[in-house]
């Protein structure tokens, strides 16, 4: 029998179905997307969640016309299929393909980009009150809230601000108790308490005058099309809450929710993930980290350890498993997880503030206002710095160089390899007056045997890897071990010596002179954004010394940088090997 998904392309075609016809074509949906993720990875479970949702949403609205915006956006897998890119979603989180998340350049169907959380709400209510000024007061406007992101501070901005307008705008709250890990707070028990019936009279988003509905059954095509028609035909702000399973209809996903989040490769059939390379490798950054913290911490009783909803993938789970009265999950609320770290460290704690690095974007005021200007050693450890990959430009944690190294008082450092990342992690808990920035990439580091005894590291230190003769390479983190291998492909590799600076701030201004003196070609190389980085750090040096050697800077350029694998993306910013070698070599053959 002829699939229901195969004449469905857009929401036009969806519509010519009879609503009887909805759940099979749910199931189908649902085995597309398996089919696809099973195979070319991804997020998971929250898509599997949302898919009957997906398809009513589509079935009543008149979509593009009415606004629809997916919050947390990895929730879109379903509404990409069905608006169009259903052919090409095995291109998934590829080099030039479709993106992960919702992309307003991508289809007239993604009405905002949201591959950070809890904007949805802010944005649709901006669309609705533009569709009032501009008379369209029939024009509808849907957020779909979900995978915790109700708790977050600037969620609960949007819903004050919501409250008191007459806008057309319908809140969906997709209530599954889980982000990528459980949710938290008290939030959470709040809704569970109305799942069971037992909550209090007053209900808070009535309270916030909103015209509530719900809980029900997210999983019932037919309930939620009944439900839609209703609340379209009644005017002004409107919440539905519906309870759904995260990775629903694939047996796996459902029982472990934390890992078939992004599972990676699995047997689409049973669920089982498939198994890598089982030889020997270096360890995760983000296990390093989750080691070295309760190593630490088991010896020096004021550490603690703070995150903002991801526990799992900074490997804080570690530590809240070991002492989890010493370490805390706050919800998706990186403003809260930064100023929480700021009062503990008035207080004598040595807070590590674990969050990745483009989410402390959204809480730059506390990093200056709460942290720096006090000058409260907290210790910001920034997971995911860099290019990340597949993710895309919604998550390269390219920028934090640049918008934390003109902030007085903070120090920045970023780690070679796994060893330096446990030296300066022992060295920040022995007591900074300062607070301290540790910037490293996601996945694996470059060495296997990293269980090193500790040593202290001199704050604003370099270290002389290599030493040559004309052209010195100044790098800053993991990516100078790409450099230790490209130097020995050079023609004349003794020609070249290399620095791991360490330091973004403080420069390591004595080793700076030094190199400048010696060398005739100064590389610098950052998997960061030129503007205002490393680079520019070493330039600004050079000038205030009176320096005029030439600088040649490697960097991300003024540009977001499109998803791919991590080689890809390292040569779409022009800091891949053989761009880089090329350079070089250019230069070295113009040495005598």
């Amino acid at each position: 029998m002829e699939k229901l998904l195969t004449h469905i392309n857009f929401p036009e075609d969806l519509k010519k179905l009879h609503l009887d016809e909805l759940p099979k074509l749910a199931q189908e949906l649902r085995e597309f997307i398996i089919d696809i993720v099973s195979t070319k990875e991804g997020h998971l479970g929250a898509s599997l969640g949302v898919v009957e949702l997906t398809i009513a949403l589509h079935y009543v609205f008149d979509t593009p016309e009415d606004k629809l915006i997916w919050d947390v956006g990895h929730q879109a897998y379903g509404h990409k299929i069905l608006t169009g890119r259903k052919t090409i979603f095995d291109t998934n989180r590829q080099l030039d393909g479709v993106s992960g998340f919702p992309k307003r350049n991508e289809s007239d169907y993604d009405d905002f980009g949201t591959g950070h959380s809890s904007t949805a709400i802010s944005a649709i209510l901006g669309m609705a009150m533009a569709s009032k000024l501009r008379g369209q007061p029939n024009k509808h406007h849907i957020a779909v809230v979900g995978d915790a992101s109700i708790a977050s501070g600037m969620a609960f901005e949007g819903l004050n601000h919501l409250g008191v307008t007459d806008v057309n705008a319908l809140v969906v709250l997709n209530d599954n108790a889980i982000g990528i890990d459980p949710s938290v707070g008290a939030l959470k028990k709040y809704l569970t308490n109305v799942k069971a019936g037992t909550a209090k009279d007053e209900n808070i988003f009535e309270c916030l005058n909103l015209n509530y509905t719900g809980p029900i059954d997210g999983h019932d095509v037919k309930a939620l099309v009944h439900e839609l028609e209703r609340l379209k035909r009644i005017n002004g702000p409107k919440l539905l809450h519906i309870i759904t399973t995260k990775g629903k209809g694939l047996k796996k996903a459902e029982e472990d929710q934390v890992v078939y989040h992004a599972p990676g490769k699995f047997d689409k059939v049973t669920g089982e993930r498939l198994k890598k390379d089982e030889k020997i490798q270096p360890p995760k950054y983000q296990d390093v980290f989750g080691h070295t913290i309760v190593e630490l911490a088991e010896k020096n009783k004021n550490i603690v350890g703070i995150t903002p909803a991801m526990p799992s993938g900074s490997s804080l789970k570690f530590m809240m498993d070991k002492m989890p009265e010493r370490a805390f999950d706050v919800g998706i609320a990186e403003q809260h997880a930064v100023t929480l770290a700021a009062g503990m460290a008035t207080q004598g704690l040595v807070p590590f503030c674990n969050i990745y690095s483009t989410f402390l974007q959204r809480a730059y005021d506390q990093v200056i206002h709460d942290v720096a200007l006090q000058n409260l050693p907290v210790v910001f450890c920034l997971d995911r710095a860099g290019l990340v990959g597949q993710d895309g430009p919604t998550h390269h944690g390219v920028f934090d160089i640049a918008f934390l190294r003109c902030i007085p008082n903070l120090i920045i450092f970023a780690p070679m390899n796994e060893m330096e990342l446990r030296n300066i992690m022992y060295t920040a808990q022995l007591g900074l007056a300062s607070p301290i920035a540790i910037r490293y990439p996601r996945g694996r580091g470059a060495t296997i045997d990293w269980k090193n005894n500790f040593e202290s590291i001199k704050i604003g230190s370099a270290r002389c890897l290599k030493q040559g003769l004309k052209i010195a390479i100044l790098t800053i983190g993991h990516i100078g071990n790409e450099i230790i291998e490209l130097i020995e492909k050079l023609d004349r590799p003794e020609i070249v010596g290399h620095y791991d600076m360490r330091f973004a701030k403080p420069l390591d201004k004595s080793a700076l002179r030094t190199i400048f003196k010696k060398y005739d070609y100064i590389f610098t190389i950052e998997d960061g954004t030129k503007i205002g980085g490393f680079g520019s750090a070493v330039l600004e040096f050079a000038n205030e010394e009176g320096f005029s050697k030439p600088v040649k800077i490697f960097g991300v350029p003024d540009q977001f940088v499109e998803q791919g694998t991590i080689p890809e993306t390292h040569e779409l910013a022009g800091i891949d090997f053989d761009t880089i070698h090329s350079n070089i070599q250019s230069t070295l053959n113009q040495c005598d």
